[in-house]
């Protein structure tokens, strides 16, 4: 039987990564939960989860209780599933349902064009039983090898505002749409810098091939320290497209109960909070491939020219270590966004929209016009770009100071309290008691003799 023309080893290679990285990439989702509540955990100087293992009860897996904890979102997937999937009356039955999983497939879509490994060089073989003869040769280990893969990616992460925005209109509920409404205004105001951001890479390198960008930082160096201006928009607006803190005011709970997901239950509530780590997961990898690398790991000081991390290496050794290598990136990133969650507090939703308009946009104008001077002057190395931007930085900081200033939270005069008060009244908001005043009230100030 002769062997399909459609069917080559680049087509077989490409099932075979997304089968499995639909897989991982759901194992990540799945652990991310337990690594947030650790980390929180951590943080507030907690233990976190620390008892659920794999025993499930019984006496001879004994050996498995406990486990870190590390059987947690296990449990918690089961919880999911046990709960009452509840639909309330009033809501549009079609679209409550349909928002779910229109959140969740473009973040498990995303990362279909990512070359988790590089090139792989593939001899000749045979299908024994359908005796179809595939011919060999160098393929990119990726869901789908395109030349357009960056534009793909840019284009699917915008489809995410979509199921918020049906899940708050759908709910009819005035909390979940006005969490609609804040997380569609939040996105497509932070997609503006994120281009912007993405454009700066595309005009260094030259290409929208994602293995492309990533060999032009193996010949150049990373990203990340010829453009700390770029990639840190870049970071600040795959927060915001993920509506993580401190851009989560889409899901506020001091003001809207839930957000836009306050009406959900049971699994359709999962996966909007599935969705959100998914699009953590493919946004850090997307940020890794921009300005980390990606697969790379400059170790040629240590192993030489051709090392196992080099594009050089097309074996499966070497293709098996650099999957590993932009994992271990991904997952450091993703547990960075959870450090910057339990770190910094929630911005006002005026906050978020000003950032974004009069900050962050004109910044990454302001980038874009340095990159492209560099580009058309030819001083796109290492050295030059670090210069630029940190002369860059250096001018955002010292025009800030001068800009005009606009507090809508300004105190209003009250006549006699403590900001404003009665002429020849001094306000003191100091305790009088003596106990309150003393450092040690038990033991006393005093040095002991």
């Amino acid at each position: 039987m002769d062997t399909p023309s459609f069917l080559t080893a680049q087509v077989l290679v490409s099932i075979a990564v997304l089968v499995i990285f639909v897989h991982v990439i759901l194992g990540i989702v799945t652990y991310s939960i337990y690594l947030e509540r650790k980390i929180s955990a951590y943080i507030q100087d907690r233990i976190g989860p620390n008892r659920v293992g794999f025993d499930f009860g019984l006496p001879f897996l004994k050996f498995l209780r406990g486990c870190f904890g590390l059987g947690q979102p296990l449990a918690d997937g089961i919880k999911f599933f046990l709960k009452e999937d509840y639909t309330p009356d009033k809501v549009d039955k079609a679209l409550f349902t349909l928002a779910p999983m229109t959140i969740v497939v473009p973040a498990l879509i995303g990362f279909a064009v990512i070359p988790w490994g590089g090139v792989w060089h593939i001899n000749q073989f045979t299908i024994p039983i359908l005796n179809w003869t595939i011919a060999g040769g160098d393929v990119v280990i990726a869901g789908a090898n395109v030349n357009v893969g960056i534009i793909y990616m840019l284009a699917v992460a915008s489809l995410g505002v979509y199921g918020v925005t049906l899940g708050g209109w759908a709910s009819n509920n005035k909390y979940s749409f006005l969490g609609g409404l804040r997380s569609t205004a939040q996105m497509l105001a932070y997609e503006i810098p994120l281009g912007l951001s993405l454009l700066c890479v595309l005009l260094v390198t030259g290409t929208v091939v994602p293995d492309g960008i990533i060999r032009y930082q193996v010949e150049h160096g990373w990203l990340l320290f010829a453009m700390p201006v770029a990639a840190t928009i870049f970071f600040i607006s795959i927060l915001a497209e993920a509506n993580r803190a401190p851009f989560d005011n889409a899901e506020a709970e001091q003001e809207l109960v839930g957000g836009y997901h306050t009406e959900y239950s049971s699994m359709r509530f999962a996966l909007f909070f599935l969705a959100e780590y998914a699009h953590m997961t493919t946004s850090c990898a997307f940020f890794a491939l921009l300005f980390l690398g990606g697969y790379h790991l400059p170790a040629s000081w240590i192993a030489g020219p051709g090392h196992v991390f080099s594009p050089e290496n097309v074996t499966l050794l070497g293709v098996l270590a650099k999957c590993g290598v932009y994992l271990t990136k991904v997952v450091l990133l993703i547990c960075f966004m959870m450090v910057i969650r339990w770190t910094l507090p929630r911005m006002r939703f005026d906050q978020v929209m000003m950032m974004a308009w009069q900050a962050v946009i004109p910044i990454a104008l302001a980038t874009v016009v340095l990159t492209s001077v560099l580009v058309y002057l030819d001083l796109t190395d290492l050295l030059p770009m670090l210069a630029a931007n940190i002369l860059l930085a250096g001018f955002i900081v010292g025009i800030y100071p001068l800009l005009p200033k606009y507090n809508p939270n300004r105190k209003i005069p009250l006549y006699g309290s403590r900001f404003n008060p009665v002429p020849g009244e001094r306000v003191s908001t100091r305790p009088t008691d003596p106990m309150a005043l003393e450092d040690r009230p038990i033991e006393g100030t005093a040095k002991p003799a």
